[in-house]
C-alpha cells in the first residue's frame, strides 16, 4: 500500500494496511527523522490508547526507535495525546509517536507524531517523514535495545499539569455534578481522579468495539448518554473522543453544546476577564462568532485550512492566544500548542464555577452579542461517482441560492464555501476517512437543515 499521512498523522484499517509491517515502515522513517534532532540524546516518547491491540504497536514501535540507537520512554498505561504531547515538551525531548486512530472507526488504528515543541508534527516535518519512507527497508530484522526503553508514567505527569495549571478548587467548591463520557477512549478516569466524587462516569471502560460507535463526540453517537444525563439530573458534562484530544459538552438541560460554542466561551473569558491578548487561530469549518470576538477586541484573526496541524503550527510560530477547528479540537497556548479536550472541558467548569454562571447562560451570553447561531455537519457516506459528481458541481462556484437562500460569496480554500443570506455552508471531501463532509453553520436551525439537504441532493442524478 501507499501510506500516506492525513489531517493528522497516518490512520489505516486494522489487520488490512494497518500492520505490523506497515507500521515497521512508518516507524523506522519516523526515528530517522528524529535522529536528525538536536534533543535527540533527551530521547522520544511513545503513548497508546484503548484500541485494539494499541499496547502492542506501541511496544513494537519502541522497540523500533531503541533499534536505532534511541532512548524511548514507553507510557506504562492508556494515556490521551496531549500527555504525550505535554511530556514531550517538558521534558525537552526531540519528539514523540501516539498510537491512536482518535475519532475513527473502532477498526482503525493510526499513528500520530508530536513534535519537540509539545505539538503535532508541522505538515513539513510530515511531508519529511513521507519523503524517507521509500527509503526504509521493511526487510532489516529489528534488533530491540531494552536498555534503551524505559517505562513511564505519563499520564502522572499529564495530572500533575492539570492541577498546576487550572483552579480546581473552584470547581469542586462550585457543587457541580459533573458527568464525563470518555466514549471508551484514552481520556476515561481522568477528570474523576482529579476531581473526585462530584464526577459521575460514563463509558470509563476498555471496550475497543466502542459498543460499535466512532469514538466521536457528536450528536449521532451520543444517543445513549442523553437520557442518562438526565436521569443522573447532572448540572454539566465533558465528552471527549478516542484518545481526548477533542471536547464537546452537554449543559445543565442536557443540550449539546458544541466546540464553536466553547470556543468562544473561552476566547471570551480569557480576553474580556483573564485579559489576555494575541492572535487567534481558528479553521474554515469554525463559527463567524470567532471573527466577530476578535473585531470586537482589535485580535489578529487567521482563517485556515482544515486540520489542526494548521493551527499548531501557527501556534508555535506566531504569538497566538488559542487555536480551534469545528470537529471539537481546541488548544490554548499557554497550556500547550495543541489540541486537549480534558483541558478545555475543565477550563470551561473553572470559567462556570468562577462567573456562577450555567453553560446555557455563558452561550446565551453569545447570543444576546452576536445573534443566535446553529450549526451541524453531516458526514455523507457515498460512493465514489457520487462523491465525484457532488464535488465537480460544488467546484463551480456558480450556485446562485442555497435552498432558496441567495449566495453572497464563494471561497475554495479548503473545500467548497457558499456564504449565504444568513449563514455559509462548506461542502469538502474528509482527509481521514472514504466520506464527504458537509458543513453548516446559520441564523436559524431550520436553515442547517435546509442547507444540507441541499448539499446532499449534490450526490444525485
Amino acid at each position: 500500500m501507499s501510506i500516506k499521512f492525513g489531517t493528522d498523522g497516518w490512520r489505516a484499517v486494522i489487520a488490512k494496511d494497518y500492520t505490523f509491517e506497515n507500521l515497521k515502515q512508518v516507524a523506522l522513517a519516523t526515528g530517522k527523522h528524529f535522529l536528525a534532532h538536536p534533543n535527540i540524546e533527551n530521547g522520544v516518547c511513545v503513548g497508546y490508547d484503548t484500541r485494539f491491540m494499541s499496547r502492542q504497536f506501541a511496544e513494537y514501535v519502541a522497540e523500533i526507535f531503541s533499534s536505532l540507537g534511541i532512548k524511548v520512554f514507553l507510557s506504562n498505561s492508556f494515556l490521551p495525546t496531549p500527555a504525550v504531547s505535554l511530556f514531550v515538551k517538558k521534558r525537552r525531548l526531540a519528539g514523540g509517536a501516539m498510537i491512536t486512530a482518535s475519532h475513527n472507526p473502532p477498526f482503525y488504528n493510526g499513528f500520530k507524531v508530536k513534535a519537540d515543541y509539545g505539538g503535532s508534527a508541522h505538515p513539513e516535518q510530515i511531508a519529511e517523514i513521507e519523503k524517507l519512507l521509500p527509503t526504509v527497508d521493511k526487510t532489516q530484522s529489528v534488533q530491540k535495545n531494552s536498555a534503551l526503553i524505559e517505562l513511564a508514567d505519563l499520564k502522572s505527569f499529564y495530572l500533575d499539569a492539570l492541577k498546576a495549571e487550572l483552579d480546581l478548587d473552584a470547581i469542586r467548591n462550585a457543587n457541580l455534578k459533573i458527568g464525563h463520557n470518555a466514549m471508551f477512549g484514552a481520556g476515561q478516569g481522568v477528570v474523576k481522579t482529579l476531581l473526585g466524587d462530584c464526577v459521575r462516569e460514563y463509558h470509563c471502560a476498555v471496550n475497543p468495539t466502542f459498543d460499535g460507535i466512532n469514538p466521536e463526540p457528536i450528536p449521532n453517537y451520543l444517543q445513549d448518554y442523553f437520557p442518562v444525563f438526565k436521569a443522573e439530573k447532572l448540572d454539566v458534562a465533558i465528552l471527549n473522543d478516542g484518545d481526548a484530544d477533542r471536547v464537546a459538552m452537554l449543559n445543565e438541560k442536557g443540550e449539546y453544546v458544541d466546540s464553536h460554542k466553547i470556543f468562544a466561551v473561552i476566547l471570551k473569558y480569557l480576553v474580556e476577564e483573564k485579559k489576555m491578548t494575541g492572535d487567534v487561530a481558528r479553521t474554515y469549518a469554525l463559527t463567524q462568532v470567532i471573527d466577530k470576538l476578535c473585531q470586537k477586541h482589535n485580535l489578529p484573526c487567521h482563517n485556515l485550512p482544515i486540520g489542526f496541524k494548521h493551527v499548531g503550527k501557527l501556534m508555535t510560530t506566531n504569538n497566538v492566544l488559542m487555536g480551534g477547528e469545528e470537529s471539537g479540537g481546541i488548544g490554548v497556548t499557554a497550556h500547550l500548542p495543541e489540541r486537549d479536550g480534558v483541558y478545555v472541558g475543565l477550563l470551561v467548569l473553572e470559567i462556570i464555577a468562577k462567573r456562577r454562571k450555567t453553560l446555557s447562560e455563558l452561550v446565551e451570553e453569545l447570543y444576546d452579542e452576536f445573534g443566535f447561531f446553529a450549526y451541524d455537519r453531516i458526514d455523507a457516506h457515498l460512493t465514489e461517482d457520487e462523491k465525484r459528481r457532488a464535488i465537480e458541481r460544488a467546484s463551480r462556484g456558480d450556485f446562485k441560492d442555497v435552498a432558496g437562500y441567495k449566495v453572497i460569496r464563494f471561497e475554495n480554500l479548503d473545500g467548497y464555501k457558499y456564504f449565504f443570506e444568513g449563514g455559509w455552508l462548506l461542502i469538502r471531501p474528509s482527509g481521514t476517512e472514504p466520506v464527504l463532509r458537509l458543513y453548516c453553520e446559520a441564523d436559524s436551525e431550520a436553515k442547517v437543515k435546509a442547507a444540507l439537504a441541499f448539499a446532499r441532493s449534490l450526490a444525485k442524478d
